[in-house]
């Protein structure tokens, strides 16, 4: 599945794997740096952090969780005070969260044409940032709350490997953490690699000026800038727990198009070309290729028994990817850039406004958090 590009040529098709992009770097040979802080977008239970908060003990960075749905911050504090971890949890279901971030063009687009998601992991990850660059805060992990580190002194590596590189993510030795046609392209014997993603991402201060759009795949647009990728390492390893990628067709449905987006970037990069490259011409074959695939996994994929499930979402990634248009993914890239700038023009704002290095009481206040917060103090 992999493609052969022609030299100076791009092809329009969706690549097996994207590992060329980044730096393959031995933990063993790296000298640790401290993290100031782990943050975690979570919507679980308390019990689900457990490691997160391990991995703050072990690292003595900060830990920051920024909670909604089921989490409870009350419960993460006290779980956190009692492992002798400096924690903080932000309750985003006592805010306005549509005035916690800036409002970007790609998330009018996408609510102009049916294709928001609803989910808040952007939303949390853009707050991260901003609490980070007003902290004066250096490295800092993003961790989702599912990952777990066989060997802590993996986060050392990965945070001392930061300066060299802007992002550096933890190699993945559990669940492969892929969309569900990527999944499905494995379960059929293809070949199917993983990338770099925001579960495990160690992330230096010169990156913060980018952003995690709300959009399936936010990770790797953040490890964009409008040229190239970040540069990028992978060393040490983090482990993924299992789920169920088949359990309902909408969670296919919901990472379409970012995924459509995604791979067609990626695979461009892969090619040695700009995301420019990516014109109207080149996302009308790479829509009909990435539709062609789909049809082929389904054609082997039987609506019965086993792979029912996998069926059905197969169905459900097809129906949205005939929504897409190849002027829409033209006309999204475009805002996304105007958003990366307005982003970096917020963030020199809020420095400008407030300073860099402040108590972490501050952050809050100055980012109108403080009702919303609780520290494991």
């Amino acid at each position: 599945m992999t493609a052969t590009p022609i030299e100076g040529q791009a092809l329009a098709d969706q690549h097996a794997s994207h590992q060329g992009l980044v730096d393959q770097v031995d933990a063993a040979h790296v000298t640790a740096r401290k993290l100031d802080a782990i943050i975690v977008p979570t919507s679980r239970r308390p019990g689900g952090l457990a490691n997160a908060i391990a991995a703050a003990g072990a690292t003595d960075a900060t830990l920051i969780v920024l909670c909604s749905k089921d989490a409870s911050v009350a419960e993460t504090m006290v779980a956190a005070k009692e492992s002798g971890v400096r924690a903080y949890g932000v309750d985003l279901r006592l805010l306005d969260n549509d005035n916690l971030v800036p409002r970007f063009e790609t998330e009018t687009l996408l609510a102009k044409l049916g294709f928001a998601r609803g989910t808040d992991t952007s939303l949390k990850r853009n707050l991260g940032l901003m609490i980070a660059s007003l902290a004066g805060w250096e490295r800092v992990l993003f961790l989702d709350d599912d990952i777990a580190f066989p060997d802590p002194a993996h986060l050392g590596a990965a945070a001392g490997l930061l300066g060299e590189y802007a992002a550096v993510g933890l190699t993945n030795s559990g669940m492969p953490d892929n969309s569900v046609v990527c999944h499905a392209l494995r379960s059929s014997g293809r070949e199917q690699d993983t990338f770099v993603g925001g579960g495990a991402l160690a992330v230096e201060r010169r990156a913060f000026g980018s952003f995690f759009p709300d959009i399936y795949n936010e990770d790797w647009f953040f490890l964009l800038d409008d040229q190239r990728l970040l540069r990028t390492a992978v060393t040490g390893t983090a482990y993924q727990e299992p789920y169920d990628p088949y359990h309902s067709p909408q969670r296919a449905e919901s990472e379409e198009l970012g995924d459509t987006l995604a791979e067609g970037l990626f695979g461009l990069l892969d090619d040695r070309q700009e995301p420019g490259s990516a014109t109207l011409g080149y996302w009308a074959t790479f829509l009909d290729n990435r539709r062609r695939l789909i049809r082929e996994l389904l054609a082997e994929t039987p609506d019965w028994g086993d792979t029912q499930h996998m069926h059905l979402s197969l169905k459900a990634a097809l129906s949205q990817s005939e929504r897409i248009e190849p002027g829409f993914c033209v006309e999204y890239l475009e805002c996304w850039r105007r958003d990366r700038s307005a982003w970096r023009d917020y963030l020199d704002l809020l420095s400008i406004e407030h300073g860099e290095g402040n108590s972490m009481e501050k952050v809050f206040g100055n980012l109108f958090l403080s009702d919303a917060v609780q520290s494991s103090g």
